[in-house]
Parts: C-alpha cells; sequence; structure tokens
C-alpha cells in the first residue's frame, strides 16, 4: 500500500494537502537541508553527535547484515528532565481543544525559527508487506543525530528490496507521512511541548520533545490513523504464532507500556513450542482476511527487565536515558537498570528474534487484553462479541514511566485506555466495531490480569502457565458466578467468589466505573468516542448479574 509523494494533478493534492500540512511539508525542501540516505551515515553522525557515548563494550551484533559499518559500537544518548511521553501535550485535528486558528500561525512560527538552523531529512517505510506501507519523512536539527538514527533503525529504511516491495505495493489516496521536530522549541503556552497531528494529511510537528518515543509513537499514530481509514483494526500490542503439529495458534495481546505485553510476545516457554513472532508493539489486521502485518522491523523495549549482562542485550542498537559504567577492561558499558531515572530504553534489532516474520496469513486465533485491575481474577474468558470488545474498550490499567505525567496526576490510580492504544486519532467506534466482528467471527477473549489480584501479585509465570493451556487446548474454564458470558479459570492461590461481600462491592464498582466511562464518550471531545448502544447494554448486564 503506497501513498502519494510526488504531484501528479491538482484533484489529487486538494485530498492530501491542508494548511498544517502545507505548513509542515514546505521546510522538507529548503536550502539549510542535508539528506541522511543510509544507515551508515546516520550511524557516523550520531557517533560523532555531541553528547553521544559510544559503548565500546558492548558492540552491535553482526553489523554489515543491518546497513551499520564493521566494527560498529551500540551508542548511547541521555536526555533530561523528561524521558517518558506526554499525552497532554497532544493536538489533533478534529478533536475539540485544537484551534486550528490559534494553533496554524504557531507551527509557521516554528518552521521559520529553524531556517538557521542545518536540517536533518531522511525517510524510511511504515509497514512491512505489499498490502501496506507507507512512506514516512522526518526532518530534525543538527544536534539531534541520535533520534534520527534510533528512529531510521526502529523503521524500515529502504534498502533495495524494500525500495522494489514499495514499488509493487497496493496504491492509496493518501499522502506520505511528514514528521518535522524541533526538540529546542519553546512557548509560554506549552510548557510540556506541543504533539500537533492532522492524521487525515497525515502529517505531524513533534515540538519541544527530545525524547526518542514521542518521534516513535507520533510516526505510529499516522500510520495506525491510515490503516484504520483503509480498513484494517490498528493494534497497539503484540503477536505470537504458535506452531503446534500440523496446526498453529495466533495469540494477540493488548496492553501499555508494562503490562508485559512484550514479556508475553518474546517468552519462549522453556523452548516447549515452536514459536514465530510478528511484533511486540505495532501491527494491524484485515478484519475481512484477518491476516496481520508488522509495522517496524525493531523492538523499542525497557532495558530494566534486561540487567547487566544480560545475553539479549548483545541485539541492542541505541539506547536513551541509561547509566554508564566502565569496566575493568577499560571499556564503556551502559547500565541497563533503572538507576539513573525510570523508562531507559533500547532500540533492539529484529534479530533479537530469529523466529521473526512480517506477516502472518492464518487468522488470529485469541486476543488478550492485559489490565491491572485487581477486581479482575488472573484470568477469565468473555463470550459474546459485544462483551468482549466493551471489555477492551474500557481497558483498566495504570500509568507507568515510560509516560510523562501532567503535574497533579496520580501515577498509580487505575485508569481506563481503550484497546491499550493512546495514540488513536479516529472514532473509538472504528475499534469497537472491527474488534467486535473478530469476536463474532470465532476469534477467542480472554483478560489477562498482569498486576495484582486483591492484593496478591500475579506472577509472569501464572500469566505464561495461563496462556500455555489456552494453546494447548487444556484449559478448564468453568461458569463464574451468575454471570452468563463470563467463564473462570480455577487459579491456586486466587479465590475469586463473591461469597466475599467486599470483593463482590469493588468488583461491581470497577464495573460500574466501565460503564461511567462509556457513558462518559457521549459528550466528551463532543461525542467523537460514542459508542454504540450494546456496548453499555453489555457492561449493564454484567453488572446485573452480579449477586
Amino acid at each position: 500500500m503506497s501513498t502519494v509523494e510526488f504531484f501528479t494533478n491538482s484533484d489529487e493534492l486538494k485530498s492530501t494537502t491542508s494548511a498544517a500540512r502545507a505548513t509542515l511539508t514546505a521546510p522538507f525542501f529548503g536550502n539549510n537541508i542535508k539528506e541522511i540516505k543510509s544507515i551508515a551515515e546516520a550511524y557516523d553522525l550520531a557517533k560523532s553527535s555531541s553528547g553521544t557515548v559510544e559503548l565500546t563494550g558492548m558492540p552491535v551484533f553482526k553489523p554489515e547484515e543491518q546497513g551499520i559499518p564493521e566494527g560498529a559500537n551500540q551508542l548511547l544518548f541521555n536526555d533530561g528532565t523528561v524521558v517518558g511521553r506526554c499525552s497532554a501535550a497532544r493536538k489533533i485535528v478534529g478533536e475539540p481543544g485544537c484551534d486550528l486558528a490559534h494553533l496554524l500561525p504557531i507551527l509557521r512560527e516554528a518552521v521559520y525559527q529553524t531556517r538557521n538552523k542545518l536540517m536533518h531529512r531522511t525517510e524510511v517505510v511504515v509497514g512491512l508487506d505489499k498490502d501496506f506501507m507507507v512512506k514516512a519523512h522526518l526532518l530534525i536539527p543538527e544536534g539531534f543525530e541520535n533520534v534520527l538514527y534510533s528512529w531510521i533503525l526502529n523503521f524500515q529504511y529502504i534498502t533495495d528490496a524494500y525500495k522494489k516491495m514499495y514499488k509493487d505495493s497496493r496504491e492509496i489516496e493518501e499522502g506520505d507521512i511528514y514528521v518535522f521536530s524541533d526538540p529546542d522549541w519553546t512557548h509560554p503556552e506549552f510548557p510540556y511541548g506541543l504533539t500537533f497531528f492532522d492524521p487525515k494529511h497525515n502529517c505531524a510537528a513533534i515540538l519541544g520533545m527530545r525524547y526518542f518515543g514521542e518521534h516513535k509513537k507520533g510516526t505510529l499514530t499516522l500510520a495506525w490513523g491510515a490503516a484504520a481509514r483503509n480498513g484494517y483494526a490498528s493494534c497497539h500490542g503484540g503477536m505470537k504464532r504458535y506452531n503446534l503439529n500440523g496446526k498453529s495458534f495466533q495469540a494477540a495481546v493488548f496492553g501499555l507500556s508494562g503490562s508485559g505485553k512484550s514479556t508475553i510476545t518474546h517468552a519462549k516457554h522453556d523452548n516447549k513450542y515452536d514459536i514465530t513472532v510478528l511484533h511486540d508493539d505495532a501491527f494491524i489486521i484485515n478484519v475481512k482476511e484477518r491476516y496481520s502485518i508488522a509495522l517496524e522491523p525493531a523492538y523499542f523495549d525497557k532495558t530494566q527487565d534486561y540487567p547487566m549482562g544480560c545475553k539479549d542485550n548483545k541485539y541492542i542498537l541505541t539506547q536513551q536515558n541509561n547509566g554508564v559504567i566502565q569496566g575493568k577492561d577499560g571499556k564503556i558499558y551502559s547500565i541497563t537498570e533503572d538507576i539513573r531515572n525510570g523508562n531507559g530504553r533500547a532500540v533492539k534489532s529484529r534479530l533479537w528474534t530469529p523466529n521473526r516474520v512480517d506477516r502472518v496469513d492464518e487468522p488470529i486465533d485469541a486476543i488478550f487484553w492485559l489490565m491491572k485491575d485487581p477486581t479482575i481474577p488472573p484470568v477469565i474468558k468473555l463470550s459474546g462479541s459485544s462483551l468482549g470488545s466493551a471489555m477492551g474498550a474500557t481497558l483498566a490499567t495504570k500509568r507507568t514511566t515510560a509516560e510523562r505525567l501532567v503535574e497533579g496526576t496520580d501515577p498509580n490510580a487505575l485508569v481506563v485506555e481503550p484497546y491499550a492504544n493512546p495514540f488513536r486519532v479516529y472514532p473509538l467506534e472504528m475499534d469497537y466495531v472491527r474488534f467486535k466482528k473478530l469476536i463474532e467471527e470465532g476469534v477467542a477473549c480472554y483478560i489477562l490480569n498482569t498486576g495484582d489480584f486483591m492484593g496478591k501479585k500475579v506472577q509472569p509465570k501464572h500469566t505464561l502457565e495461563i496462556i500455555e493451556s489456552i494453546v494447548e487446548g487444556t484449559a478448564k474454564f468453568e461458569k463464574w458466578e451468575n454471570f452468563s458470558d463470563i467463564e473462570i479459570m480455577t487459579i491456586e492461590g486466587f479465590e475469586a467468589s463473591f461469597d466475599n461481600v467486599e470483593y463482590a462491592e469493588q468488583f461491581k464498582n470497577r464495573m460500574q466505573d466501565r460503564i461511567e466511562f462509556v457513558k462518559s464518550r457521549e459528550f466528551e471531545k463532543s461525542g467523537l468516542d460514542k459508542l454504540p448502544s450494546d456496548a453499555l447494554e453489555a457492561l449493564n448486564k454484567v453488572v446485573s448479574q452480579v449477586k
């Protein structure tokens, strides 16, 4: 699915251009631009960029296979105060609070203020199969070469093979993605910075944001939007295929950073299975044919889960916001544990998963919503497509160190993040209808609690054992209390009986919170995210059955 890059006719121009896009794409063609055409060039620039730490004790694994110079080492760059994403800084065209009459002059001035800076330009493709490929362009000032290098590595740089694939891919009437960035930008109205999106016209401005994660997720925001407009279910989650004797089982897990989606996606299960990984963060599902496509080749993971000396760290390409130490051998190593700050990060090569694919043609078998709701048992199974999709739309979890929170926000509060995707730039109903359709057509739906259940921690071993039993077909679910559409698996040490009146009341209260959230969609954001009536009916039915 290739996008429109070059001007061909006025009708096409009208459909792909807006005032914001015209503002943000113009600087890509200025006389202060240097185009970065290869990963090797980007590596050399990042390595010599002021403040970069070359980790001489941590060489890049098989660099030549990845277009990186022979003998290259991992590169570390640390930001300052901010080490996470800030959703409060987002302004999205078409949503309340995005006043274009006010914001467009600010964007024009932001572009103007870069005229005396050397700006680096590069391009990649998002989507790794000819049925979905979108070209994306980044423009960022000199001094932020590490962001550019990580961006090229995270997405797919355009090799000869991908150039041919892109040329042969399906064409759509959407413009390329353009991301304009100036991390040094400041404005008194925007103390947290500004991430501006014009989704329908595939352009964004990332202003006052040094954190690489803003650039990664900003690009994915537009790619997910393009996928949604073209009939796909956009997924912030992980997907893997269990290759069993003569059959396979495709599982998708959806959760925010820190929920366990990467751990589950990459779990080897003590090598009991032949496993194929699609991706652990960003993919799309064709709702009609149920095949899935990865959007990016690399992985952007927290480093705290992989302590110093962990063999998985040899697949790291770049690191952000970690400590540094010198070994007895005189070489430089990173401190991957979160000692300097929370949310230390790394871009990892796709070589980390030798069983990696970019497309899974076998239809998805199961959806797992990953939650941190203390009233949800370690696992429940949902029957009924409305309830399954409604629980995804009211996915309850907790914030993590991957996010920069506005002052006064309780980081421990239970929050609802529909389908674990805070990057949605289209009506919530689109996700609700598409996931509902998948469940209607036979996709099983489960909730996994990866947090605490009534004060007792659900350990990763519990979660993985549950998944294994489902994959193998040995899981035993039974009717739970009076619920007609919820079944439970008995897990030793986790008693989920409503004989405990306090627990029953807390469960009911959390379900009521979900009901109130769905009701609030009718007026918040001017009703942009209003859900169909059956979502509320399904949740009300659950509450009515609590005895």
